[in-house]
C-alpha cells in the first residue's frame, strides 16, 4: 500500500521517471540531479518512490526536494521488491512515456532527449534502453539473449570468460544506433506508458531479478521490438554478484533471491508458444 504523493501542480508532462529508492538516498539524490540537468528537463516529472527504507532516506530526499514542483514522492509502508515497487508508482502516472531508472545511474545531459528520439522513431519498437557503463570504462553486460539454465551458471562460476565474450559483442555493435535483443536489464529503460500500463507492469511474482527479462518476454508476444541503444551510454555503478567463491556466494540473501526468481521463471515460460501466450494473458487481462 502506498501513500498518496502530493499532485503534480504543472501540466501534463512528456516523461516520468520512476526512481526507486531503497536505503541508497546519496544515489537517489544523484540520479534525480541528473534527471532535472536533462535538455528536456521541462518535460519531464521525477516520481522518487522509498520502498520503506525505513533509514534516513525519507528526510533527505525530502528537505533536497520539497520546493521544488517536479519531484514527487511514494512512501511504500512494506518493501515489495523491484517490480512492485515501480508499479506502486504507475498509478500516479499521467504522462505518454515512461522512465524506469535506477538510483544508481547517472544519465548525461542529451541522453533522455536521444532515447525518447530513438523510441519516437521506431513505432514497433515496445522499449529502449542505453549502454550501462561503469566508472572503470566496461560496459555493463545489460543488452542479452533470453537466459537457459546453463548460462546462468557459467555467468556465476566463470564471470572473467563471460564478461570478455560480452565484451566482443559490444566491440561489434558500438558504432550502431540500435540494436534489437531479446532483453535489456531493467536499469534504465524507456518505454510508452500506455504499453506498460497494458501489461499491468512487473509481474508481482519476481521480488527481484528476471522481472526486466519477463516484461521483455512479453513485450516481444505483443510483436514489439526491444532496442539496445549503444550510443547513449549512461553512468552506472558497479555491482558484483558473482566472482566469489561458492561458499560466499551461498552465504548472500541476493543468491538466494535470484535463484528463487530463476526457478519462477523457468517455470512460467516452460513449454510451447502456447503456453507463453497464455502466460501474457494472465498479466493483461
Amino acid at each position: 500500500m502506498s501513500l498518496t504523493p502530493v499532485p503534480n501542480p504543472n501540466p501534463r508532462p512528456l516523461v516520468t521517471a520512476l526512481v526507486l529508492n531503497y536505503r541508497s538516498p546519496r544515489d537517489t539524490i544523484r540520479c534525480v540531479e541528473a534527471l532535472l540537468a536533462q535538455t528536456i528537463a521541462s518535460e519531464l516529472e521525477i516520481l522518487i518512490i522509498d520502498n520503506h527504507s525505513d533509514d534516513e532516506s525519507i528526510g533527505w530526499i525530502r528537505s533536497r526536494y520539497q520546493n521544488t514542483p517536479d519531484v514527487r514522492m511514494i512512501e511504500e509502508r512494506d518493501n515489495t521488491g523491484y517490480g512492485c515497487g515501480n508499479n506502486a508508482g504507475l498509478t500516479f502516472v499521467d504522462s505518454e512515456f515512461l522512465l524506469i531508472i535506477n538510483p544508481d545511474n547517472t544519465m548525461p545531459s542529451d541522453g533522455m532527449e536521444r532515447m525518447l528520439l530513438s523510441l519516437r522513431n521506431h513505432p514497433d519498437a515496445g522499449i529502449v534502453g542505453p549502454a550501462l557503463v561503469h566508472p572503470d570504462g566496461t560496459v555493463r553486460p545489460s543488452a542479452r539473449q533470453f537466459p537457459k539454465m546453463i548460462d546462468l551458471l557459467q555467468k556465476r562460476l566463470f564471470p572473467d570468460a563471460w564478461q570478455t565474450n560480452y565484451a566482443e559483442w559490444v566491440r561489434s555493435v558500438e558504432k550502431q544506433q540500435e540494436v534489437e535483443v531479446d532483453w535489456l536489464v531493467g536499469a534504465c529503460l524507456l518505454m510508452r506508458t500506455e504499453l506498460f500500463r497494458s501489461l499491468r507492469g512487473f509481474d508481482p511474482r519476481f521480488f527481484l531479478f528476471f522481472e526486466d527479462i519477463d516484461l521483455c518476454r512479453r513485450i516481444h508476444l505483443l510483436g514489439k521490438k526491444v532496442l539496445y541503444l549503444p550510443h547513449v551510454r549512461v553512468l552506472d555503478r558497479k555491482h558484483r554478484l558473482s566472482g566469489s567463491s561458492m561458499l560466499s556466494l551461498l552465504r548472500r540473501k541476493t543468491t538466494w533471491i535470484h535463484f528463487a526468481s530463476a526457478l519462477k521463471y523457468f517455470w512460467k515460460w516452460h513449454g510451447s508458444r502456447r503456453s507463453a501466450e497464455a502466460q501474457l494473458l494472465t498479466t493483461t487481462s
